[in-house]
Order: C-alpha cells, then structure tokens, then sequence
C-alpha cells in the first residue's frame, strides 16, 4: 500500500531544464565546445560533475581536478543567478492541486532531487511547506540510476520503499526507482519512461486517488 510519495523536482514540479541549459551552453560556448538542446537531454538527472564530463567529452577535451571543480562552480553560480528570478508562476501545471491533495489525504511527501539548489527553488517557489522531506544533492555521493536518494526519502518519511511511489522525468530516475524497490510514474514520454508503472504528460493528469491504486 503507498503511504509517501518522492517527488523529482526538475521536469516535475518545475522547469528549470532552460536554466540548466543556459548556464552550460554559456560555460560550453567559453570552452568552444558545441552544445545544443539535444545534448542538454544526456544531462537530464545528472549530478553536475557527471554532466560537466559529458560536456567535455563532446569536445573531446580532458581537465585536471581542480580546473573541472572551478568550471563546475562557474556553471553553478550562473544557474543560481537564472533561478533567484524564479517566480511560483512557473510552477508545472497541476502541481499546486496534486500536492494540496495529497496533504489533505495525510499522503507522506519528500523531494528527491540530485540538484543542489533545490532547497533555494522550493523557497522561491513558495513550495517548502510542502514537504516532510527534502534530499537533494548536497546530501547524496551517488547520482541516479542508483536509487541513494529515493532510499534517503523513504527513511526521512519511515516508509520501507515498498511503501513509497517516484514521480520522475527521467530515465535514470526511474531505473533508481526501480532498483530501491519502489514503484513510479513517469512524467513525460513513454518512449523515455516506459519502464515506469504508468506514464503522464504532468501532474495536472493525475489524482491522487488514482495513483494509489498503481
């Protein structure tokens, strides 16, 4: 029986893709690497280590340590220059409903983000109070698929991870979900997503009571 639900943030509570992909198309254009919105797909539940990797490798390039960490940090500061101008208008469609909803039916909540900023996204988004729980990278040392994250949500909740159903957008999301032992709905494509339980195009075409039946 689910008793707590793990959201993901980026994709599916909010879109902060553009900001992601402004941030490093402006770090890749400075080190004359090509970088486009289709790239920016392989970064989608990525840490920001892994993904600065995946920038480098299309250029073919290869970076000691500390320049990759000083480039990351460049990355980050710009990123959180685009998110502190977020406004609760940007908040995904049905997202707002679902959680309310959720709260009303004593639904256990937590985020379960690989962003590290997204304690400072929740605030802008006047979303914190939200959420039992928030995990986010600064808190986890393994990136999705490995489920370190989810699992951190279900024990922040007191849930086993039986109890506890992923909302993701992403492929490696839902392969975490899986390997922890929890079931999921993917948001988005189901040609990206179709190992989840069930696939949706947005909170906004989903209820709560309907889910808990997965």
């Amino acid at each position: 029986m689910i008793k707590g639900f793990i959201f993901d943030l980026d994709g599916v509570i909010v879109d902060t893709a553009r900001y992601h992909y402004l941030a490093w198309k402006r770090l890749a254009d400075e080190l004359a690497i090509p970088f486009t919105e289709k790239d920016n797909e392989r970064l989608k539940g990525v840490s920001r280590g892994q993904s600065l990797d995946i920038i480098l490798s299309l250029g073919h390039k290869k970076l000691p340590e500390q320049e990759k960490h000083a480039l990351a940090t460049k990355k980050n500061n710009w990123y959180v220059e685009y998110i502190m101008q977020m406004t609760p208008a940007e908040i995904l469609p049905g997202v707002l409903p679902f959680l309310t909803a959720a709260r009303e039916m004593k639904i256990k909540t937590a985020l379960g983000s690989a962003s590290k900023n997204a304690g400072t996204i929740l605030n802008k988004l006047n979303l914190t109070g939200f959420f039992d729980v928030v995990v986010t990278g600064n808190e986890v040392s393994k990136a999705k698929p490995d489920p370190e994250v989810f699992l951190l949500g279900a024990k922040g909740l007191g849930l086993p991870p039986a109890a506890c159903l992923v909302f993701e957008d992403a492929g490696a999301g839902i392969e975490a979900a899986r390997r922890g032992g929890m079931k999921s709905i993917g948001i988005g494509s189901a040609a990206v997503l179709g190992k989840a339980n069930r696939v949706a195009g947005g909170l906004h075409e989903l209820s709560v009571e309907e889910v808990l039946k997965i």
